[in-house]
């Protein structure tokens, strides 16, 4: 790896390497290395136009040929979808209802542009630098300069005082979710209403979730950058992200990214998953516990209002408290909601992978709500609380295509890019390029999940 870096980032000490250069090869068996600078993210961010493709396709038939016509093109993603998801249809974790959108619906009044400066800060946290390209489009499109966006790797003097302390929830619910406390939330309400954290909440958490979609599934960059970023280059010129870069950023080490520092004192460019081991089956039925009295952070609506918007075959009883706080927002948390119960309803996965997958996701995210959730879905199929628990670690009793699909939802759960091509392609060979793709859709689904209804510190139905 150490060979590979320093062939990389010594391609060129600014942004000057010619577009049509060839990006130097990824290793399959590592993660993506995290850029320290500016400069360097470009070029990684320009190498992902070249990136392989993580999961095999078939080939296509005439009639399949013309059904992707139809839908608007053949693309690796767009084929992901139509083989291997239920109905060959979308997924949360590729936009749709964990997107955020330019248009506000009533109660919702946060800009776009500040959304997706959030964003932004979420692929750098993430490393997701598929995504993290299609965000510095945006944000040229919606009229930034490029010195602004270098100013969100770190140099938050500029900005007010509200929007230093919403890039530093984006942050934080990104990466340390485990960490969250209501102190983080006080925070907030020092500059924002509850319904405005609720709004920043939803849209980050689907930004999570739509980096573990690209980079789970290994989607490519789009050669033209994604396209958002149309009129803010000369005309005529082939899209590139090796732009100039300002003097005072050029060297400036990131302060969003998550470094890892040497024995030295300097920044590494690993990518590794520091989430804490997880407790003790004793912390964790205590913690459970505190979830059952704990009030919720944010404001739930009444049970009648939020069934309104419910589809007629919604069970009857008292609605969940996650329905409660999402149904806040008519439009979007209505599909969130949707998108949610779909997820747990739909494809291949039995319902017992689903549960297990629930369960070792939330223990990564410390995510009480959800495990409590996930610990009654189990109970419900069967499982034990010993065999519950034992998910936390001994997998002994798995089949080896079970074991490696959740070694992919624990990877892909607790940081997007430590899962590396290699891991997938055991995955897919083991399980089939069916249950992979549907898995890592149904992780995106659930680390959305977990850090909507942890953030909001929701109380554990009885």
């Amino acid at each position: 790896m150490r060979t590979f870096l320093s062939a990389l980032f010594a391609l060129t000490a600014v942004c000057g390497r010619a577009a049509a250069d060839p990006p130097v090869p990824l290793s399959p068996s590592a993660p993506r290395p995290i850029p320290i600078t500016r400069p360097e993210m470009k070029e990684l961010l320009e190498a992902m136009k070249a990136r392989g493709l993580r999961i095999p396709l078939p080939e296509l038939t005439e009639d399949e040929k013309q059904k992707l016509g139809a839908k608007g093109g053949g693309g690796y993603e767009a084929r992901l979808r139509f083989h291997y998801m239920p109905g060959g249809g979308g997924g949360g974790g590729g936009g749709g209802a964990f997107g955020f959108g330019g248009d506000k619906e009533g109660g919702m009044s946060l800009d776009y542009a500040f959304k997706t400066q959030m964003f932004w800060i979420v692929c750098r946290t993430n490393n997701c630098q598929y995504c993290q390209g299609h965000q510095e489009s945006k944000l040229l499109k919606a009229g930034l300069t490029e010195d602004q966006i270098a100013a969100l790797d770190g140099d938050w003097s500029g900005f007010p005082a509200a929007e230093r302390a919403a890039f530093a929830f984006a942050r934080k619910i990104t990466y340390e979710p485990h960490l969250f406390t209501d102190a983080d939330i006080t925070a907030l309400r020092q500059h924002y209403t509850d319904l405005q954290i609720l709004e920043m909440l939803m849209s980050v958490a689907g930004n999570n979730a739509i980096n573990r979609w690209k980079e789970g599934a290994g989607v490519p960059q789009s050669a033209g950058g994604g396209g958002f970023g149309k009129g803010a280059e000369p005309a005529g010129e082939k899209h590139t992200y090796l732009t100039p870069t300002a003097e005072k950023y050029k060297t400036a080490v990131s302060k969003v990214a998550p470094l890892v520092y040497d024995d030295k004192g300097q920044p590494t460019r690993a990518t590794v998953n520091r989430r804490p081991a997880l407790e003790s089956r004793a912390e964790v039925e205590k913690a459970l516990a505190a979830a059952c009295t704990r009030t919720p952070r944010l404001p739930l609506v009444e049970d009648a209002k939020a069934r309104a918007i419910l589809p007629e075959d919604w069970p009857a009883g008292p609605l969940p408290q996650w329905v409660r706080l999402l149904a806040n927002f008519s439009g979007q948390g209505k599909g969130r909601i949707l998108s949610q119960r779909s997820a747990e309803e739909k494809g291949d996965l039995t319902p017992l992978m689903k549960a297990r997958v629930s369960w070792v996701i939330a223990r990564q995210d410390r995510a009480w709500y959800a495990t409590g959730q996930a610990k009654r879905r189990l109970n419900a199929l069967g499982q034990t609380d010993e065999q519950v628990f034992q998910l936390d670690g001994n997998w002994a009793g798995f089949t080896p295509a079970e074991r490696s699909l959740l070694t992919v939802a624990r990877t892909l759960a607790a940081s997007p890019v430590v899962l590396t091509d290699d891991d997938v392609a055991a995955a897919v060979k083991l399980a089939g390029p069916r249950d992979v793709v549907q898995l890592i859709n149904y992780v995106t689904v659930r680390a959305s999940f977990d850090r909507i209804t942890e953030a909001a510190g929701l109380q554990l139905e009885p």
